[in-house]
């Protein structure tokens, strides 16, 4: 089959326009509470509800990489795919249990807005170095984070409506910087609920419509494992393969955007409610993305029938052949829910990380600086960063699913290791932390782009251990110190 030619009718772009006005709409209802101080501005005012919360950790920390990466990832090898799924499952069911409240008390107990004001409160970084170097590591990954996140909105468009993917990351990029500039971090969260709306809607609908007007699931299957024999095999894959797929849970450890979530919950006593609500909705939008796949390959077997060839399409694609243009509107809206739920999410970290980290603690440490100038600074780092992670995502040529999986990997194995210790372990120092976040960092860019070793296993899984154990070593031999 060769690349589908479909006309686009006026219907979906109005509905996808809908959306887009609703999202602008509550940015410029939070604008207000976001200009009262940096606090209120990048974790609102810790004041949110526990399901905002639930929600808003879920749908920022899946990203596009649900709905356009693992639902790629199920078309091409089946059922396997969920080891993918199941490792962030249950990762942050966990966290949610145990992490999130630990970090929530403590963030409160010590004015902690950012995870390098974490590491600094925890470990009493009087000259810096340690929220220095934190702040560079988060600065880099998130924003590789980010332009993963527009390269995934240019596809998008690009299946979607006639125009280019650099046009479409153009417009993805002033979408994103618009409600996030003006709203903080807000309108980001209540944004975030909205969003997981969308997405679940999307991810229930689109493959029962499709996996329906194919002639139900026997069907379906039966195609299936005509084209692939063991496409419903859970071992199908190597045994290196499934322990990479599981180990993409470790970097929830340490994401920025997802950590932050459970600094601003307004009780740190609702995690078990949160803890419930999330792994469901992880659940379901899993299993979702992954029927998507299995459909796209009953429908289009051939890559050909991509843009570009590009399997990342598939689920654009399937939406515009099976539904009729309005929920083909809603669909568009999904995939570019996903897309800012986490862009917008990581634009604040970054952001945060710049204006409280370096400019109010290290370079106006000694002055008293009126919020309002924090508000703006950090509304103009926002504007900044997104410019930066624009022009690299129109020069990177990844997909979607390894750009994000290395920037997912480099947090979790600099930033996720160190944190777990700080959190659980007393005997964590200083001097094991700057250790283990510069060898989880050094190492995951060795790891990438060493052959032999990138075939082996997804990188986070040995940078991870390693940064741990340099953590562990290092914290033991300067204990006593």
């Amino acid at each position: 089959m060769n690349t589908l030619e479909l006309t686009i009718d006026n219907t979906s772009f109005w509905a996808f326009l809908g959306y887009l006005m609703l999202l602008f709409a509550i940015g410029v209802y939070a604008s207000k509470y976001a200009s009262k101080g940096i606090e209120e501005y990048f974790v609102a005012g810790r004041n949110l509800n526990k399901y905002v919360v639930a929600l808003s950790a879920v749908v920022s920390g899946r990203s596009a990489w649900l709905l356009l990466g693992f639902s790629a990832m199920a078309y091409v090898n089946g059922v396997a795919a969920f080891w993918a799924a199941a490792g962030y499952i249950i990762v942050e069911f966990w966290m949610f249990w145990y992490y999130a409240p630990r970090l929530r008390r403590f963030s409160e107990a010590n004015d902690v807005i950012t995870i390098p004001d974490f590491f600094a409160a925890k470990f009493g970084d009087t000259n810096n170095h340690l929220r220095i170097i934190t702040v560079i590591v988060i600065t880099v990954f998130m924003v590789a984070y980010v332009s993963a996140q527009l390269v995934a909105g240019g596809k998008t468009f690009a299946a979607s409506f006639d125009i280019s993917q650099s046009q479409g990351m153009l417009i993805s990029a002033a979408i994103i910087m618009l409600y996030t500039l003006v709203g903080g971090f807000l309108a980001v969260s209540l944004t975030d609920v909205v969003q997981a709306m969308f997405m679940l809607f999307s991810l229930v609908v689109v493959p029962l419509i499709a996996i329906t007007v194919a002639g139900g699931w026997s069907v379906v299957a039966e195609e299936l494992v005509a084209q692939k024999a063991d496409y419903f095999d859970p071992f199908a894959i190597a045994a290196g393969t499934i322990i990479g797929f599981l180990g993409i849970g470790l970097g929830s450890f340490g994401s920025p955007h997802i950590l932050v979530r459970y600094i601003s919950i307004k009780d740190s006593n609702s995690f078990r409610t949160v803890a419930i609500t999330g792994t469901i909705w992880n659940i379901v939008m899993a299993v979702g993305a992954l029927l998507v796949g299995f459909s796209a390959r009953v429908y289009f077997p051939s890559l050909n029938a991509f843009t570009a060839g590009d399997v990342e399409n598939a689920f654009p694609t399937l939406a515009k052949y099976i539904l009729n243009p309005a929920l083909f509107g809603i669909v568009v809206a999904s995939i570019f829910a996903a897309i800012m739920s986490t862009a917008d999410s990581q634009l604040l970290v970054a952001a945060s990380a710049l204006v409280r980290d370096i400019y109010q603690k290290i370079i106006k440490k000694d002055e008293e600086i009126p919020n309002q100038k924090l508000v703006l600074y950090s509304r103009l780092s926002v504007l900044l960063l997104i410019v930066i992670a624009l022009l690299l995502g129109l020069w990177a040529e990844q997909q979607i699913f390894w750009l994000v999986l290395f920037a997912w990997g480099g947090l979790g194995a600099a930033i996720g290791s160190t944190a777990l210790l700080a959190l659980f372990w007393e005997g964590t120092t200083r001097q094991g932390v700057i250790a283990g976040i510069l060898t989880g960092t050094i190492s995951i860019f060795i790891w990438k782009n060493v052959p032999v070793l990138n075939a082996l296993i997804y990188e986070l899984i040995p940078t991870f251990f390693l940064a741990l154990l340099v953590t562990v070593a290092v914290s033991k031999a300067t204990k006593a110190k």
